[in-house]
């Protein structure tokens, strides 16, 4: 029986996967977020009402799920209380459901600071959310960030945090030439309020998810941002700070990597991406602008519009190795039913037969040309079919061809953002 279970982007971030682990998680017991911190975006709409979680895990409308953040993650605690707050407030019961890692580490004011200030300073910009979630990577791996376990005895917290602020405060100076104008008493009381309420919410959740593997729970593994923003295989350095492969998981969570026995993969039935860096099948005709629309693409956290194009199978072939992936979902299908033709990258050109990988630099990409196969729009509207065979002809082959290209079965297809509006093979 599956114990564990990935759900991977495999573009560029912004797939689905929050509508996919909110419908999956029903046969779940437990779902684990292990990267990123609240620059991601899981939009889950359900009885024609939104919301958008930025750090807690997607299945937690569900009243019998455990939800899991890892030690991957970095926790921003003003968003986590907030999103806590809200759920209390729809009749979720939180306490006993949700746990933090307490080897996580704490996004604080400073780490936004610093991260807009970067930003700003850059020749070429890489597109961040202005979230602090790079700054807070940084320190960790530097070795000088302050982990939620430290905030558990709120003295030694208080302490720890004033020495960080002033520390940060004397480096602004010098680095940037100007006084932050913190209010050091005021958010070292804001803080510690944080780390009082956060307290009940914090355990080694290694154990606690490799103890939940053992006593046979299912488990579903949610990861933030796409494969193509991975800070390793991603467009570097137009990425994100953490690993958003499946075997990020691993380390994000404390569990060795032969528990993960399955990873869907999800992308749109076309492509989309957020900020700078390549993106050889962007579409720069009025189809664009028509996907962008149709799809309401704009970032759930950060509200920018998303940049639009052709779905790209040499990317994808890509993702699907470096993730093992075993099965796909194809998203907003519904959002190309009224363009009259449908394209899709093939390949790139050149083509040197002796070296097929994707490319991994600027350079390299400046090298390559997409090819297209192009195949006639259904011209259908598809938001009300609820069986694959309900489609038309033209969009079911559309499915058919991209498992062909991928050499993978398709077992979900997205024809709305309501949860109902999922199609399962």
């Amino acid at each position: 029986m599956l114990k564990v279970k990935g759900v991977i982007g495999l573009q560029w971030g912004d797939e689905g996967k929050g509508k996919l682990v909110h419908l999956m998680s029903e046969s779940f017991d437990v779902i684990a977020r292990y990267n990123g911190g609240n620059n991601a975006g899981h939009t889950i709409v359900t009885n024609g009402s939104s919301f958008v979680f930025h750090l807690l895990p997607s299945g937690m409308m569900h009243s019998h799920i455990l939800g899991i953040i890892g030690n991957g993650t970095v926790i921003n605690p003003k968003v986590l209380l907030e999103e806590i707050d809200w759920l209390t407030q729809q009749g979720h019961q939180i306490q006993d459901r949700l746990f933090i890692s307490k080897n996580s580490h704490l996004i604080l004011p400073y780490h936004t600071f610093r991260d807009e200030w970067n930003e700003n300073l850059r020749k070429q910009r890489i597109g961040t959310t202005k979230r602090g979630i790079g700054p807070a990577y940084t320190d960790k791996i530097s070795r000088d960030g302050i982990r939620l376990g430290d905030t558990r005895d709120i003295y030694v917290f208080r302490q720890l945090l004033q020495q960080k602020l002033e520390e940060q405060k004397t480096m602004v100076q010098k680095l940037y030439g100007q006084d932050p104008l913190w209010d050091i008493p005021a958010i070292i009381e804001e803080y510690s309020q944080y780390a009082q309420t956060m307290a009940p919410f914090i355990t080694d959740t290694a154990y606690l998810l490799n103890q939940a593997i053992s006593q046979e729970k299912k488990v579903m593994l949610e990861s933030a941002q796409g494969t193509m923003l991975d800070i390793d295989f991603g467009t570097y350095p137009y990425v994100t700070s953490c690993s958003s492969l499946v075997g990020g998981a691993s380390t994000g969570l404390g569990i060795p990597p032969h528990y993960i026995q399955n990873t869907l993969g999800i992308c749109k039935a076309y492509t989309t991406r957020v900020g700078e860096g390549p993106f050889p099948t962007e579409i720069t005709s009025p189809e664009g602008q028509i996907l962008l629309e149709r799809g309401h693409e704009y970032g759930s956290t950060t509200g920018r519009p998303r940049r639009c194009g052709w779905l790209d199978i040499p990317a994808l072939r890509y993702a699907i190795m470096l993730n093992g992936v075993e099965e796909l979902a194809i998203m907003k299908l519904d959002v190309l039913d009224t363009l009259d033709e449908i394209r899709i990258c093939t390949h790139y050109q050149p083509k040197d037969e002796a070296n097929s990988e994707y490319p991994s630099s600027q350079h390299e990409f400046a090298q390559i040309t997409p090819c297209y196969e192009t195949i006639k729009g259904w011209k259908t509207e598809t938001q009300n079919c609820r069986s694959f065979t309900s489609l038309p002809l033209i969009a079911q082959d559309y499915i058919r061809k991209i498992e062909s290209y991928l050499e993978r079965p398709v077992r979900f297809v997205s024809v709305g953002p309501d949860r109902k509006e999922t199609i399962e093979r």
